[in-house]
C-alpha cells in the first residue's frame, strides 16, 4: 500500500500542474487569477467538483487540527501536511498523510 500511496502522492502534485502549466499556456503565459476563477466556477457541473473537494479538503483541515491537538502528530507533521494541502492541493495532502500513517498488520488465517 505504501508505494500506492507513494504513486498517488506523485500524481497529485504532477497532474494539477500539468493543467496549471496547460492554463497558463492557452492564455498566452500569462496567470489571471479572475480569468482562472471566472472557468472555474463555469458551470453547474464544475461547482459540483468545487463543493465536494472544498468539503473533503475542510475535514482533512478540521482533522490534522484534531490529530494535533491530540498530539498523534507533531507541529513538523502538522505543517507539512498543511503546506502540501495549500501549496498543491488535497491531492497531495491526503496521500500524503496515509503514506505516512499507514501500518502494515499481518493477518492471521
Amino acid at each position: 500500500m505504501k508505494k500506492i500511496f507513494a504513486l498517488m502522492c506523485f500524481l497529485g502534485i504532477a497532474l494539477p500542474y500539468y493543467n496549471i502549466y496547460k492554463f497558463i499556456e492557452v492564455n498566452n503565459w500569462e496567470w489571471s487569477t479572475l480569468l482562472f476563477f471566472e472557468q472555474i466556477n463555469l458551470n453547474y457541473a464544475m461547482k459540483i467538483l468545487n463543493a465536494d473537494l472544498a468539503v473533503a479538503a475542510t475535514t482533512f483541515l478540521i482533522y490534522i487540527i484534531y490529530k494535533l491537538k491530540l498530539k498523534a502528530i507533531n507541529i513538523r507533521q502538522f505543517f507539512k501536511y498543511l503546506a502540501s494541502l495549500f501549496l498543491v492541493g488535497f491531492s497531495l495532502a491526503l496521500p500524503l498523510y496515509l503514506y505516512d500513517n499507514y501500518e502494515k498488520k499481518s493477518i492471521d488465517v
